[in-house]
């Protein structure tokens, strides 16, 4: 059997990763430490802890850990280990859009360049990503027609050349026509193009112009000029920057009470090409600094093309371990900056704005939510304020029910409320839930202005049909109609879908899925928290408060050298007798009682 606080004094004190398990054996967390030992341990002291990770460790059941040389190591494995295993409680982006890239494949003889959304580590040139389809695609139409570039994608020998070469869009290499010397020249002009370095191509193409007007050539000339023109045009189009730096990725995050949002500038060229936001709804109570570590990892896993450099709005701890990590899988130096002032401050504020700004808009998106709930449910009012109820056991003992509240589409933790079941007896969650409910329709009834405030719009039960008819028995009761459907679980305990009384599903959108699914996470934690502190506190009151000559003064002395009841229950007499106050005889007590 694992003992956790055994296991803990085993832990070294050496670099690694730790990965923490629940009881049914998944992998909940992945992180790494410079002292395993030191970093563990703090998840289980008396600390302060967010909710996240209060709730994490409620649900750690052993864990195990891997020694490594160096930081370094650490991280890499740590990645690893978090993209095999994607542990619930580590920062996984759920944004799954994908951004169009430009690609150029080197290494072929005679390049396309074409548009992708696949990255791969295939030896090819990426330039992106584009936010915006559109500017991707007339980035490639405008290459295509101002260079001669191979389109065809089974580039081979032919008889004679393509309708390409006859309107001048391909120099047809299959016939011949060209070099791949002076094919590369071109792939180098749109290399510099993507990159942002308009300047370069003008100048060199100023020079090849003048160069066809001393020879006369005056139609070549004015191809280069036109030429020369359009990529001076179209470079005027791209949203520039005051940046002065050539390769770099800005990070702005901002947080509320509800949510995290972080949002990426993409800067080539001192140009900004794109953007890029996701949300971290469970780390908003996280510190900033480790918010931005754990996406940081998460974000630039796979990429294959790298930054120079990365700006933040604030040092991180791992910087260091971070940018090796990163210099080694991009194949160049990568640096991660906090910026202090200047520009570069300038432009990471910027950054955090548009987070800011970014965050806001999707709270209003939270409208939209109630809307497709409304329709989808065929209800009669916005459903404003709803309401979800959890039953907590073991075995039928300290049976507890969480409530939590949701207005305006954003769930209210202020409103949550806990109950202890007083009238059922044994394990009979259907009449817990009925017991709970009608007592918190009796608050409101019976006092309109207090706690609980006005009566739902919705009642989602944490549960499927069974829970359904216990919470409208408990409506029948005040004659009452109000609309009530569950909330139903996958085998890997995911919110499914949403059921009504007759057990037909309803069909939803992602969105409203997941906010579904965070609704019933919060109530399943508000019951199974209080569950768990009564069981705390029923285990200390009923073995210590009750053994003759154990005053909360020597109950304090207790379990402040032994940790917890069970240690005092396998400590020997003497043990017990090193305590201030503990004579033999109450020591004695003591064993026989917690026997």
């Amino acid at each position: 059997m694992f003992h956790i606080e055994e296991e803990l004094k085993k832990l070294p004190k050496k670099p690694g990763v730790y990965i923490m398990h629940d009881k049914d054996d998944n992998i909940i967390y992945v992180g790494k430490a410079i002292s395993l030992k030191n970093r563990v341990s703090q998840y289980f002291r008396k600390t302060n802890k967010t909710q996240r990770i209060l709730k994490m460790v409620s649900l750690i059941d052993h864990f195990e850990y891997i020694v490594t040389d160096n930081e370094a190591e650490a991280l890499i494995l740590e990645c690893n280990l978090i993209k095999e295993n994607r542990p619930k409680f580590n920062v996984l982006l759920k944004d799954d859009k994908t951004y169009p890239y430009i690609k150029i494949d080197t290494t072929s003889d005679y390049p396309r360049v074409f548009i992708t959304r696949r990255l791969q580590k295939d030896g090819a040139k990426y330039f992106g990503p584009y936010a915006n389809p559109g500017s991707a695609r007339e980035m490639v139409n405008f290459i295509r027609d101002r260079f001669q570039i191979v389109q065809c994608r089974d580039y081979r020998a032919h008889k004679r050349p393509c309708l390409n070469y006859s309107i001048h869009k391909c120099p047809a290499p299959c016939m011949g026509y060209i070099s791949k010397e002076e094919y590369k020249k071109q792939i180098d002009e749109i290399v510099l193009l993507l990159e942002g370095k308009t300047e370069q191509i003008v100048q060199k193409m100023q020079e090849e112009m003048q160069q066809a007007s001393e020879k006369q050539e005056f139609e070549k000339a004015a191809q280069i000029r036109d030429r020369m023109l359009a990529i001076e045009r179209i470079s005027m189009k791209q949203k520039v920057s005051n940046i002065s730096e050539n390769n770099i990725d800005v990070i702005g995050l901002y947080k509320n009470d509800l949510s995290v949002c972080i949002e990426i500038f993409f800067v080539r060229g001192s140009k900004m090409i794109a953007r890029e936001h996701y949300y971290l709804e469970e780390w908003k109570d996280e510190a900033d600094p480790e918010i931005l570590s754990g996406f940081m990892k998460q974000y630039y896993m796979d990429q294959p093309s790298l930054p120079s450099k990365i700006m933040i709005q604030e040092e991180i701890e791992d910087k260091a371990s971070m940018e090796q990590w990163l210099s080694q899988q991009a194949g160049h130096k990568v640096e991660i900056k906090a910026p202090q002032r200047g520009e570069k401050l300038r432009f990471v504020e910027m950054a955090q704005r548009n987070a800011k700004i970014t965050l806001e808009n999707k709270l209003k998106d939270k409208t939209e939510i109630l809307l497709e709930l409304k329709e989808k449910l065929q209800l009669e009012k916005m459903p404003r304020k709803i309401e979800s109820f959890d039953i907590s056991n073991i075995a039928g003992q300290y049976i507890v029910a969480g409530m939590c509240v949701m207005k305006d589409g954003v769930i209210n933790r202020k409103l949550s409320r806990r109950f202890r079941i007083k009238n059922v007896v044994g394990q009979d969650d259907p009449k817990c839930m009925e017991e709970v409910v009608t007592r918190r329709l009796k608050h409101s009834i019976e006092s309109p202005n207090g706690g609980f405030g006005a009566l739902p719009d919705l009642i989602l039960a944490d549960g499927g049909i069974t829970q359904i008819h216990a919470i409208q028995k408990a409506l029948h009761k005040y004659d009452l109609d109000i609309p009530v459907y569950g909330m139903v679980k996958n085998d890997k305990h995911r919110t499914r879908a949403l059921i009504d009384g007759k057990r037909n599903e309803i069909e939803i959108s992602e969105d409203l899925m997941q906010a579904i699914t965070n609704f019933q996470d919060e109530v399943h934690h508000v019951a199974i928290t209080y569950h768990q502190k009564l069981r705390d506190q029923s285990m200390t009151q009923s073995a210590l408060d009750t053994i003759p000559g154990i005053g909360d003064k020597r109950k304090q002395e207790l379990l402040t050298k032994f940790g917890s009841v069970q240690k005092i229950q396998e400590a020997e007499i003497d043990q017990l007798m090193k305590v201030k106050g503990i004579t033999r005889k109450i020591a004695e007590n003591i064993k026989e009682q917690l026997k």
